[in-house]
């Protein structure tokens, strides 16, 4: 099968690989669409070689194939794939019996992802789309999973307002999932003009730049002066201005959810977080929470109330076309908030 890698050179090269075979308890999924995750850029930018396996895990397709124990009535079945969690964990460890699949010690290593014609993972991992669902939005459903995981651990309650700080594709599925579980105000920060349009157009109330104090201001007036109930960082990086500025634009004893991933050390005064009494809270991918697995929660949103977020995917290339897409979703000046490869 054609798969694609990094080139260790910068670039994304389309080459032959094995097609996977799906083994116990397993289904073989050809791929239809698969999203870029800014993950994937940082990478890549950190990488001094080439990959040796395709990456990729907001991933969208159709189940053609099962292996020994799966029902074949699952052929033929149109699922987000839940690449990094359940459908490679080991399902018996501790993590794995509280529905915290990422935690698992277990999982299976040296599995290729959704850069490819096809991807192999256990049938847990496979959540069925809504029949109302494109392609295009059942790529999706994963980064709306961890913005539905980041509102949910940060226990949002139903009209709390709700600062968000950065407006790529994380920001805004944290938008459509802050509004979709019943946020009250919505303020999100944005740098770019296509992301502040985004954000705007899926339900935030105001978007502001995130330099200077205007951001702080619109929610200080919005809320008496207190602050954000709860506010949900996305932005991550090497620099950590993000977290001194949530830490500032919410409340006392509110909350902060970190869903970005940051690099190095960043000092903080924790004067602040002390005197406010605010929690700080991680938050990384997705699981099972009241029950319900966060992809789930995703494919419910995505089929209903916020079926809008497919306004996101603003680029669409076939698999060969790759090494384009990468470079338009490095490119913020193209336009680009998500970029997506699709298959037929």
């Amino acid at each position: 099968m054609k798969a694609a890698f990094y080139d260790g050179n910068g670039g994304m090269a389309v080459k032959e690989y094995p097609e996977p075979i799906a083994g116990r308890g397993e289904v073989l999924i050809k791929i239809k669409a698969t999203g870029i995750c800014g993950s994937d850029l940082n990478m890549n930018l950190d990488k001094s070689g080439p990959d040796t396996d395709p990456a990729g895990h907001e991933v969208a397709g159709e189940i053609v194939a099962t292996g020994e124990g799966v029902d074949q009535k699952h052929i033929g079945s149109r699922v987000a794939v839940e690449v990094l969690g359940s459908g490679r964990a080991c399902l018996n460890c501790w993590y794995c019996r509280q529905g915290q699949y990422i935690h698992c010690p277990n999982r299976s290593q040296g599995l290729s992802g959704g850069f490819a014609e096809y991807i192999t993972r256990k049938i847990e991992g496979c959540y069925p789309l809504a029949d109302n669902m494109t392609w295009e939005e059942g790529a999706l459903v994963e980064p709306l999973a961890v913005s539905v995981h980041g509102i949910r651990i940060g226990k949002m309650v139903g009209g709390e307002t709700i600062a968000i700080l950065g407006s790529g594709t994380i920001g805004l599925t944290a938008v459509t999932a802050a509004k979709s579980l019943g946020a009250g105000k919505i303020f999100a920060t944005a740098r770019h003009t296509q992301q502040a349009n985004a954000a705007l157009a899926l339900g935030a109330d105001a978007v502001a730049v995130p330099e200077g104090k205007e951001f702080e201001e619109m929610i200080l007036d919005s809320t008496n002066g207190r602050g954000a109930d709860l506010t949900i960082e996305t932005v991550g990086g090497s620099r950590g201005d993000t977290i001194k500025q949530a830490v500032k634009v919410t409340r006392r004893q509110g909350r902060i959810v970190i869903l970005g991933v940051f690099y190095g050390e960043h000092p903080l005064d924790w004067t602040g977080p002390v005197l406010k009494e605010q929690t700080l809270q991680g938050s990384i991918c997705y699981g099972i929470m009241n029950g319900q697995h966060d992809f789930e929660t995703a494919v419910n949103i995505l089929s209903g109330s916020g079926r809008d977020l497919n306004r996101i995917v603003t680029h669409r290339y076939t698999l060969q076309e790759i090494d384009t897409g990468f470079k338009t979703a490095y490119d913020k000046s193209s336009g680009s908030i998500k970029v997506q490869i699709h298959q037929d």
